[in-house]
């Protein structure tokens, strides 16, 4: 004994016991009633009947004159028959309550929001917290069975909660020789998952396996599949960001936080009540029709109650004052950790009871919604009618009426945003939490300058009587940081520009930067097990090649022109594919197939339409040629592409329509995916093992990309990862890598000067005449325009246009990069600051008008490199191979200058590559951004049309379809101030209009049908 710095069972166990008490637990002392009944019900019934008979003695009173001796045998029976239901648990008994007889009886108080109501904050201080050491879980087998034989079923702590047994505690310590591990290892190895106290969801709620200086913790018991996740709370920070916990210098042990903080009673109740919930999961099978359900308890990680405790407490102080930026890494939890955000803010109050945020709306910048946070969202306690996801059927009329209507939290895609813009003029009384998902990509120009403008409280008094420029002044007062609007954005590679906009000012080396609120970083979740580090198993490769022109003509060629047309043609030569294809498939059979048990799987990311279709031919070829019928391919990209005269499509390749792709790659009866910018970046399947990458990446692209892989795969905890890469340098992907591996930094800002800098330069060229800007903008704003006002505007624009024309082609081309740095960096600016410049404005919105007008193709050389160029030699030479990262952290980030700067560009959809083909066919210069939103306006007129939504109620599709097109022109018509040339160009060719708006039929006949 006097050799035992830290004894288990009498030192470490009995510092805890005494800090539970210390916290206002009784210590309860088992009896023989309690040690038989016990591991039938994992219930102490003398705290439970106390805890009935403080708070609900009249119900228990009168179900008494019923049940008479046997009340407790039948509220205990009542309880464990609620728990044991299919869809039942401990979790939901404790939160609902149980009823016996038709009368209710309350198993747990929650603290009141506010200090109202003194009667709810009374019965909240009744709750019974209990725990009580060496529990065993089994019944005595033989009456003269010694204590000592059933040792291995001794439970070391177990916590009570109103007599129910809600946590179950094995302690270890360092000093004794053991630690974390072996109490894993116990729970796995000697812990019976069928018995009361560990059965999964009618017994206790979690399991935690400690020492004295780590935690861990489970909510499944499994026998040896039993998955534990790390609860502790990360030591270092900044740049030394990594899991364990800190050592306290004060004599505290490193897992103090467990009694001081986390079993806390208010705490304890907290997580219980606001946080744990049962996660379920529906997986459609498309073919069969049928829904696979799935279940899992969630226990917030320590991470995130962290995050969440924290971002409340700021939140109490500041109200609506202040933006947050949230760097959590892959891996954290994210979708859940929005979900516990949206619904703790959507009842927070202040100090003087006041509720702070009337709506929380979260926004993705997604197509749709991810059915994911969906699920996540409304899995959460919540009363009818406080959620409303706005899903593919959603207008942007929905959201308005979302907005401007007493829905609680919104969920949304963040394009809707520019749509409702001019719409809601009744917001400037409500204060709003924006929670943005992605901030890396979400908050890209107008569509962030949208959201704030859309919900912020700048002035709304009466504008009906307001000149152009009184109009401009009341939307430039909603710049900026909104008063009643705070943005929580969350992501694990901030760009400098979200930095900029969201992080907080740190003091460092004598200089203020930028940094996230809040930072679960890369590194902590390696080394914590919840990601894997992807660079390990790193393979490049080079390619070596003889390259010949096939005439006798040596013409002069644009250089960057030619070199493009080159590496296209090598990359796509029949030879190279196939050597790449024989390498990706030897190398998945022979090395990662039989991983996962043989459920590993692997990604192939091309560098094009084209070259994904051409990869996908040849791997069926070459696995054909080869007889191996154990690997099977799919193909995911965007719209069609046209290869060797045939036109492909996703669907008609993999013979299903796109939605369903991530549920079947998921069966066994695929295993390899190609793909063409699509699932490279919030893809979530982690049998993904190994990737084979074809083309260049660069910076948040290849970490998101490779990022794919970094996701564990329980049960199976030895996944490795492999990466073959053709395309890049190792040290350019680590380089990547090491600006998000820890925390992040801004090191410098780009003030409103910058926007000035660029309009000199933009002034200099002499293209805009002042007078024209002020006459556009006069009827930009005109209340009520006629077709002439239009005529004018477009004449404004061709008078610019022309001038323009006068420069030669060179310097065309730096004009129009100008326009869009200008018109990138004031959107972003804007965002970022309260820049009230009404003139700036103008020329703002003259020259976002303008620069659709123009573009610049150079004259043809005559000459095509087609058939022109034969390569030969091809050789696949191994060139690295890297078996262990070393990742050296380079947080800090700089904005470019003004003439740099760049913002990120929405993800390509199917639509816009159609436009990108408009301007092929036609010679236009549609921005595809601007021609997607144009035609998403088209689609919700259609939506709102009467006389579509009578054809659609009262005909079958094929027939909708021909008075489908016969309203088109009438929403173009009404939409012709969005955009002059877009619009006319689909009116005038009905070829090309068919084309883009018969994406939206079915949308619109399963809406309008469907719709009351």
């Amino acid at each position: 004994m006097a050799n035992r710095i830290l004894d288990e069972r009498y030192n470490f166990q009995q510092q805890f016991l005494q800090h539970l008490k210390d916290n206002g637990y009784e210590i309860f002392r088992q009896d023989a009633d309690f040690r038989e009944k016990f591991p039938y019900e994992a219930i102490e019934r003398k705290a439970l009947m106390r805890f009935l008979r403080t708070t609900q003695n009249d119900n228990l009173e009168k179900l008494e004159k019923i049940y008479h001796g046997a009340l407790e045998d039948t509220i205990v029976s009542t309880i464990n028959t609620e728990e044991s239901k299919t869809r039942g648990s401990r979790l939901n008994v404790l939160k609902k309550g149980i009823e016996i007889a038709n009368y209710h009886l309350n198993l747990l108080y929650t603290k009141p929001a506010t200090t109202f109501n003194r009667e709810a904050c009374i019965l909240y201080e009744q709750n019974i917290f209990s725990v009580s050491e060496e529990v065993y879980a089994t019944p005595r087998q033989k009456k003269n069975e010694s204590e000592e034989h059933r040792e291995a079923e001794r439970v070391d702590l177990v916590i009570f909660l109103n007599g129910l047994a809600v946590i179950v505690i094995e302690l270890k310590t360092n000093a004794s020789g053991q630690n974390y591990r072996n109490a894993i290892r116990q729970y796995r190895e000697s812990r019976n998952p069928k018995l009361k106290l560990f059965r999964w969801k009618s017994g206790a709620l979690v399991f935690f396996a400690m020492d004295d200086q780590e935690v861990y913790m489970t909510t499944q018991i499994n026998g040896g599949s039993t998955y534990f996740l790390p609860f502790n709370i990360g030591r270092g920070e900044g740049i030394n960001t990594g899991a364990g916990n800190p050592v306290p210098l004060n004599g505290d042990l490193p897992v103090h936080y467990m009694w001081d903080d986390i079993l806390k009673k208010d705490f304890l109740v907290e997580i219980l009540y606001k946080f744990m919930f049962i996660q379920v999961t529906e997986k459609n099978n498309f073919i069969t029709g049928e829904k696979k359900r799935s279940e899992k308890v969630i226990f917030p990680r320590f991470h995130q109650l962290d995050l969440i405790r924290k971002l409340l407490a700021d939140v109490k102080i500041n109200k609506t004052s202040q933006n947050y930026l949230i760097q959590h890494s892959a891996g954290s939890g994210k979708t859940n950790s929005i979900a516990w955000l949206s619904h703790r803010l959507a009842s927070w109050h202040d100090d003087d009871n006041k509720v702070i945020f009337d709506n929380v709306i979260i926004c993705t910048d997604r197509v749709v919604v991810d059915r994911q946070l969906q699920q996540a969202v409304i899995s959460l306690e919540h009363k009818s009618g406080m959620i409303r996801v706005m899903d593919e059927k959603c207008t942007s009329k929905d959201l308005k009426d979302a907005l401007l209507g007493n829905t609680k939290i919104v969920a949304t895609t963040i394009q809707k945003f520019p749509y409702i813009v001019d719409q809601v003029k009744n917001l400037r009384d409500k204060t709003f939490a924006v929670i943005i998902d992605e901030a890396h990509s979400s908050t890209a120009g107008k569509n962030m300058l949208a959201v704030a403008r859309s919900l912020g409280s700048g002035d709304q008094s009466e504008m009906a009587d307001y000149d152009s420029e009184q109009l401009i002044e009341a939307e430039l007062r909603k710049n900026g940081k909104q008063s009643n609007v705070s943005f929580f954005a969350f992501t694990a590679t901030p760009r400098n520009t979200t930095l900029q906009l969201f992080g907080r000012d740190v003091a460092e080396n004598g200089r203020t930067e930028k940094a996230a609120f809040h930072l679960y970083s890369m590194k902590q979740a390696i080394e914590e097990g919840f990601i894997l580090d992807v660079l390990q198993n790193y393979v490049t490769y080079k390619t070596f090649f003889n390259l010949n022109k096939t005439v006798e003509q040596d013409p002069k060629l644009k250089t960057v022109k030619a070199k493009r047309d080159i590496a296209k043609y090598v990359q796509l030569h029949e030879t190279n594919i196939a050597q790449r294809i024989e390498i990706i498939i030897t190398h998945f059979r022979t090395t990662v197939m039989h991983e996962l048990n043989g459920n590993a799987k692997a990604m192939v990311v091309t560098e094009s339409r084209e070259g994904a279709v051409r990869y996908y031919n040849a791997f069926n070829n070459y696995a054909k040629e080869k007889g191996y019928n154990d690997i099977k391919a799919l193909i995911a990209f965007s719209g069609k592409v046209t290869v060797d005269g045939e036109t492909y499509t996703e669907p008609g390749i993999n013979g299903f329509p796109e939605r369903s792709l991530p549920d079947e790659f998921d069966t066994e009866d695929y295993q390899v995916l190609l793909v063409a910018d699509k699932y490279q970046t919030g893809f979530d399947q982690p049998k993904l093992c190994a990737m084979y990458i074809l083309k260049k990446l660069k910076g948040i692209n290849a970490v998101q990309t490779l990022s794919r892989l970094n996701r564990i795969c329980p049960p199976y905890d030895d996944k490795k990862t492999f990466i073959l890469d053709f395309a890049n340098d190792y040290e350019d992907i680590e380089s990547a890598f090491s600006k998000y591996y820890t925390t992040t930094i801004l090191s410098n800002s780009v003030s409103p000067q910058s926007v000035y800098d660029i309009e000199m330069k933009i002034d200099g060229y002499f293209i805009l005449q002042p007078a024209d800007i002020d006459h556009f903008n006069v009827l930009l704003y005109k209340e009520k325009k006629v077709p002439k006002d239009n005529n004018i505007m477009n004449g404004y624009l061709l008078r610019a246009r022309q001038r323009v024309y006068e420069h030669q082609i060179k310097v065309r081309k730096e004009i129009l990069a100008t326009i869009r740095g200008f018109i990138r960096l004031y959107e972003f600016i804007s965002a970022a600051t309260s820049f009230e410049d009404v003139e700036l404005h103008k020329k703002y919105m003259f020259l976002s008008y303008l620069q659709s007008y123009l573009k610049f193709d150079e004259p043809g050389s005559g000459f095509s490199l087609r058939d022109k160029l034969a390569a030969s030699g091809f050789l696949q030479k191994k060139e690295k191979e890297i078996t262990a990262s070393s990742i050296n952290p380079d947080p800090v980030l700089k904005l470019p200058n003004a003439y740099e700067i760049t913002l990120p560009e929405a993800e390509e959809k199917k639509l816009s590559e159609i436009i990108a083909e408009i301007n092929a066919k036609t010679g236009n210069s549609f921005d595809d951004q601007i021609a997607v939103r144009m035609a998403m306006h088209i689609r919700d007129l259609m939506k709102q049309n009467e006389q579509l939504r009578n054809s659609a109620r009262n005909n079958t599709q094929k027939d909708f379809e021909l008075s489908y097109f016969d309203h088109v022109d009438e929403a173009l018509l009404d939409g012709m101030d969005e955009n002059r040339a877009f619009y006319s160009l689909l009116l005038r060719d009905a070829e090309i209009k068919k084309e883009v708006l018969s994406l939206f039929t079915g949308e619109i006949y399963r809406y309008l049908r469907n719709s009351n």
